[in-house]
């Protein structure tokens, strides 16, 4: 079954194209990394994926989550399984306790401790560390046992022992048999785990390429992509990119 499924999406603001042709899917036991520079499109497309924009409907566009056609569908009902972490999302937290029964609490301080935060409990969610306020989130999302767990630039103002820290986690979740599968959007490429079989790149808007991790995150792609030469190495797994000096055209030309 494909968690996700998209045909001819398109979507506007303003009279401004912001997403153009999307068609993708994400089947059981993928889990899929979209990457992009800045404006590139990537959490309009998590919009248009959690039901909160509408393509348009000229198009004759598909969007189907967890077998479900938005548009057919109780939005409400699908959104209690998926999960979306966002650091849009930490300033709407309520500083006001809310009333919760035994079993929730139970199952609160059981999330903490598997993502390593028992020791938060009581502790004011804003006065966290960055680290720590990411933890919380991605556990707050997982208490309803989601089927899909949106990860929207997670590691966005880590450092780099609490950023290996929250993907060391994320690793760990996407191996579970009866975990989530996982939709993870970053700019900064070394942080695509093992885990991530799959990889998207979108450039203005539009899907660039698409397909399996190593097929996507070359050197070739990710260069047209973000705009300088880059090399691509792999290490454990793991992609990691630097600038290619040797071909850097000089930002101002010699006299």
């Amino acid at each position: 079954m494909a968690i996700i499924h998209v045909e001819n999406a398109y979507y506007t603001r303003e009279k401004q194209m912001i997403l153009s042709d999307i068609s993708f899917s994400v089947e059981k036991g993928q889990h899929q990394a979209i990457i992009g520079l800045n404006g590139s499109g990537k959490t309009t497309l998590l919009q248009l994926i959690h039901g909160s924009i509408w393509p348009l409907l000229r198009y004759d566009p598909v969007v189907e989550v967890l077998g479900h056609r938005l548009g057919k569908t109780d939005l409400n009902e699908l959104r209690k399984s998926i999960g979306w972490v966002s650091n849009a999302f930490t300033e709407r937290i309520s500083p006001m306790q809310e009333q919760v029964t035994e079993q929730e609490e139970s199952q609160a301080m059981k999330m903490m401790q598997e993502w390593g935060i028992a020791h938060l409990r009581g502790k004011p969610f804003r006065i966290c560390s960055q680290g720590e306020k990411q933890k919380v989130l991605i556990a707050r999302a997982l208490m309803s046992s989601p089927k899909l767990l949106i990860l929207d630039e997670p590691c966005n103002g880590l450092d780099l022992y609490s950023r290996e820290q929250l993907l060391a986690q994320v690793e760990r979740l996407g191996k579970e048999e009866d975990g989530p599968t996982i939709l993870y959007i970053t700019h900064h490429i070394e942080e695509i785990c093992p885990v991530f079989t799959h990889a998207m790149i979108m450039e203005n808007g539009r899907i660039a390429v698409n397909g399996k991790k190593k097929d996507v995150l070359t050197a070739e792609h990710l260069s047209k992509s973000m705009g300088v030469p880059l090399e691509v190495t792999w290490n454990r797994e793991r992609p990691w990119v630097q600038v290619n000096s040797n071909e850097m055209k000089p930002a101002y030309p010699s006299a």
